[in-house]
């Protein structure tokens, strides 16, 4: 079992920058890939970015792509999501899931950008820029 937890949240003008946090307890932090995915009011949950359970794999969507950093610590058990030149369109409930996937599979990079490859979901932490 694996309890996630979200904060960094907040309320940011265009062109401003945000960390989130994923915080983990639990046992095992380490064996999970984790993920970031937003809802924004009206739309389908979409993939943000991964990281691998090592840290040396990352994955972005297109969007996410020169602007946002996932890293972790898994000694503090922690997961973080830099944003940078954030824009009205990134306004959106921002939520951390953990995968148990296997790291030796061949399509992890699809894979993790789909929301039935997560075990365990946090609550989410709201972002919204001011345009």
């Amino acid at each position: 079992q694996v309890r996630l937890v979200e904060s960094g949240g907040g309320l940011v003008q265009a062109g401003g920058s945000l960390r989130l946090s994923c915080a983990a307890s639990g046992r095992n932090f380490g064996s999970y890939h984790i993920g970031w995915f937003r809802q924004a009011p009206g739309k389908e949950r979409e993939f943000v970015s991964a990281i691998s359970q090592s840290g040396t794999s990352t994955y972005y969507e297109d969007f996410a792509k020169g602007r946002f950093t996932i890293s972790r610590d898994n000694a503090e058990n922690t997961v973080y999501l830099q944003m940078t030149l954030l824009e009205s369109e990134d306004t959106a409930a921002y939520t951390c899931a953990a995968s148990g996937l296997s790291p030796g599979n061949s399509n992890i990079a699809a894979m993790l950008r789909d929301i039935l490859e997560y075990d365990y979901w946090g609550q989410g932490t709201q972002v919204t820029v001011s345009s």
